[in-house]
């Protein structure tokens, strides 16, 4: 994703022009690659029609997308069902088949992310995820489509072990023109988060988003440090942080499913962002991520343009990534 200036000569976040290619066009471009691992292979089987060996190349082609044992074998059990009843005579039925089955999975945790207002204290957002996975990209991402909204939007530098992290939020900051709440690298993240909290209240922000450390999912000291984060924000507002978005790159395909069972475990997550589907044909992790979590999927990222991270909508998903007419 974006990279970052510091003396290690990295580079600061570059403005990026989304395409003026409508967004049902970007997203089937960037589902291509996990497209052509499943419904490339899936227009070859639906062209020789429904066989005996239709289960076992349909499992096959799931499994290689990253769709999960287990999402998989649901899908599986009523395309079997219906190949017992004889509903499905043809590459086309088939198909039909098995995008109710996926819209089946997906329907249920496609659900938007709401901003409750008016209210007495800013809605927190807590930004959580490994380094790599695009958090502090989305989090600028992120600001512009709520300011979209009509949303008055702060941040909170809660990565303070970067320094890089801090500068690249300020830059997101200066870009989307939001004040960033900010202290020296290595000052306590909860005390950063805390501090922003009141100046958002004080200045009336509808929204804070607070970015935090994002060492590897393994570490309990990393899990230690954001429930100290939510503890502190509990002293301002019970009910902060409002929402605790999981930023997951879709290209690392289980190994995301498990990091987000590891964080919702030990801080509990509301939702889920899930990044990077232009670049890996491991986009069935959706899949995966509904069957095994069941939490709402509120954000996809499929590029680097500015408007890039939608809403996440489970008929346009199963469509782009069948490439459904």
């Amino acid at each position: 994703m974006f990279g970052f200036k510091t003396a290690k000569n990295t580079d600061l976040p570059k403005e990026v022009a989304s395409p003026t290619t409508g967004w049902l066009a970007r997203l089937t471009g960037g589902l291509a690659r996990t497209r052509e691992a499943l419904g490339g292979g899936l227009q070859r089987l639906l062209g020789r029609g429904v066989s005996s060996d239709t289960l076992d190349e349909l499992e096959e082609l799931l499994l290689s997308a990253d769709v999960g044992v287990e999402a998989t074998r649901l899908i599986l059990a009523d395309i079997q069902q219906r190949l017992g009843r004889r509903e499905l005579q043809d590459g086309a039925q088939l198909r039909a088949a098995l995008r109710q089955n996926m819209l089946a999975l997906l329907t249920p945790i496609a659900k938007p992310l709401v901003v409750e207002r008016p209210r007495t204290t800013p809605f927190v957002i807590l930004m959580v995820g490994i380094n790599g996975a695009g958090k502090t990209t989305t989090l600028g991402k992120l600001t512009k489509h709520l300011q979209s909204d009509g949303y008055q939007v702060m941040l909170a530098a809660g990565d303070t072990f970067r320094a890089a992290a801090v500068e690249q939020l300020k830059v997101w900051g200066e870009r989307n023109q939001v004040p960033v709440i900010a202290q020296a690298p290595g000052a306590d993240a909860a005390a950063v988060i805390f501090d922003a909290l009141q100046a958002a209240t004080a200045r009336a922000a509808d929204v804070l988003i607070a970015d935090t450390a994002g060492r590897l999912h393994t570490q309990s000291n990393l899990m230690d440090e954001l429930k100290k984060v939510k503890r502190v924000m509990a002293k301002l507002d019970p009910y902060a942080p409002h929402e605790t978005l999981l930023v997951i790159d879709a290209g690392n395909g289980q190994n995301a499913l498990q990091q987000a069972l590891q964080f919702h475990q030990a801080i509990g997550l509301t939702g889920i962002a899930l990044t990077k589907l232009d670049g890996t044909a491991k986009g069935g992790i959706v899949f995966a991520l509904a069957q095994r979590l069941g939490l709402p999927i509120r954000f996809i990222g499929v590029g680097e343009g500015v408007d890039d991270l939608r809403p996440f909508r489970a008929e346009e998903f199963v469509d782009a990534l069948l490439d459904t007419p």
